[in-house]
């Protein structure tokens, strides 16, 4: 999808936004983000035209002959368009011109803060800037949670290490607020239906897809979930999908929402006492921190970061992962509710689905492609370095300075996942033995000599100590058993 204005002569402006065949079907998406995409479109469309814009909604092959078509019907004087945030689409824009035979005028990225401040604008690919050295100037530019004299409120940057609790059993995650489809949006279900291939369907589909109802939706989170999403953001639940996470990802990334548009409503939310300081703090780095961050590695390292390999995984991923079924409980939920609604929180992602990728040494290309088929937020400038960097280490700790790996102790600590699933999660080897438990030590034992300098991984890998010889060899031989017998199969190209 593309949206452009385009000038003839004196003639008032014409909107152009182009729906691409190509561009729906190059990946088997989650059908309710097809759904989402197209009605938030056609629903842009009509907005526009009841303000008393001219729009051309097209629809075709490709976006060059779509716009092609467009600029031999209406003969525009001058082409403008705001540029992509995904680096093959911004290089397609920058060939339009001779494409095009006009004037084209690529403006800047409004969905993002970094376009309008960049903290370390001449720091080289090469160079390590952490996230929370990029937060905290951030901070300071926007001038976000902090006191008259320059300081961050509560005097800390981060609240992190207070947001790091179980859900407790006693309480109870409000029910997720729903947004009926109108006429228009049931149209696109029909159409998308129709579609060839996707991942899940669009039964049940309640998603925002205008800017007032997605404001809305910030609104609800603000008042029914941001004063415990604090404690409870690293939770994960057979009981709820949502928790207390705003879930606002999607209209975000897609231009429903605003960044600062959040923030400032997080921080407002801080001031009249409707939440405390650790949970607002979190989501606003979440926002201002996380997503911005993703944004600015993207570009400083793209092309590069796509090919990434620095653990040389050479696995691929099982089929299991495209329908769900395992007997992993905590995977099993998570992979289900990403199959069937396209979302999961930011933990679930990180904890199981790639922490479990990177222990079992899958191809960085072929998670990323599952993930941007999955999500209903995913598109190439968060997923490849959220995959590559964050998620799988694949960049060689550029995003992110460890691995983030784990064992099925943080697991169970976390969830309720493991104490009704078939593995154990205190057993490192044997027919029981949970296999994030016998993954995790295998990959310690295979990698020891790389992570050993790594000093943030210090007290796990020293945890190798206490292992015999006899005991790292069965931890081997068992986890090659266990990775062929999950479907974890060596690549044919390896």
């Amino acid at each position: 999808m593309v949206a452009a204005a385009s000038v003839a002569g004196t003639s008032p402006v014409r909107v152009v936004l182009l729906e691409s065949s190509a561009r729906l079907s190059q990946q088997p998406y989650q059908r309710k983000k097809l759904v989402l995409l197209l009605s938030a479109m056609r629903h842009y469309a009509a907005l526009l035209r009841a303000q008393g814009y001219e729009v051309d909604y097209l629809h075709a092959p490709d976006f060059l002959t779509g716009l092609r078509e467009h600029c031999q019907r209406t003969q525009p004087g001058h082409l403008f368009t705001m540029a992509a945030a995904e680096y093959a689409t911004r290089q397609f824009q920058l060939t339009l011109p001779d494409a095009l035979g006009l004037p084209v005028t690529i403006l800047p990225n409004t969905q993002f803060l970094v376009g309008q401040f960049d903290p370390f604008p001449d720091a080289a690919p090469t160079r390590t800037v952490m996230m929370a050295t990029f937060y905290r100037a951030m901070r300071r530019h926007f001038a976000v949670l902090l006191e008259k004299d320059g300081a961050p409120i509560g005097q800390k940057w981060s609240f992190d290490a207070e947001n790091r609790k179980p859900l407790p059993r006693t309480l109870t995650p409000p029910e997720p607020p729903v947004n009926e489809p109108d006429l228009l949006t049931q149209q696109v279900m029909e159409e998308v239906v129709r579609m060839p291939n996707g991942i899940g369907d669009v039964t049940g589909f309640n998603l925002a897809v205008t800017h007032t109802e997605a404001a809305q939706l910030l609104a609800t989170f603000l008042g029914e979930r941001l004063a415990n999403f604090g404690p409870y953001e690293d939770a994960m639940t057979m009981r709820s999908a949502l928790l207390y996470h705003s879930g606002l990802s999607p209209y975000l990334n897609l231009g429903l929402l605003e960044p600062m548009q959040l923030i400032r409503a997080a921080e407002q939310a801080y001031h009249d006492g409707k939440a405390p300081l650790n949970s607002v703090e979190g989501f606003v780095r979440q926002v201002l921190g996380w997503r911005e961050y993703m944004y600015w590695q993207y570009w400083r390292q793209m092309p590069a970061l796509a090919t990434k390999n620095a653990w040389n995984a050479t696995r691929t991923l099982p089929a299991w992962f495209w329908t769900g079924t395992t007997d992993l409980n905590c995977l099993h939920h998570a992979l289900t509710r990403a199959l069937q609604t396209g979302y999961t929180h930011h933990i679930e992602r990180l904890m199981l689905l790639t922490n479990l990728c990177l222990l079992a040494g899958v191809q960085p290309h072929e998670v990323n492609t599952w993930f941007l088929a999955a999500y209903l937020d995913a598109y190439d400038w968060v997923m490849v370095p959220n995959v590559f960097g964050m998620g799988l280490n694949a960049d060689g700790g550029g995003i992110a300075t460890k691995p983030y790996i784990a064992s099925a102790n943080y697991i169970n600590k976390m969830s309720d996942y493991c104490a009704s699933c078939r593995y154990n999660a205190k057993q490192r080897t044997g027919p029981d033995a949970c296999p994030f438990n016998l993954l995790y030590w295998n990959f310690l034992i295979t990698h020891e000599e790389a992570l050993r300098a790594n000093p943030r991984l210090g007290p796990a890998v020293l945890g190798l100590n206490r292992l015999t010889t006899e005991e790292r060899a069965v931890i081997q031989q068992e986890a090659l058993l266990v990775l062929e017998r999950l479907g974890f199969h060596q690549a044919a190209e390896a």
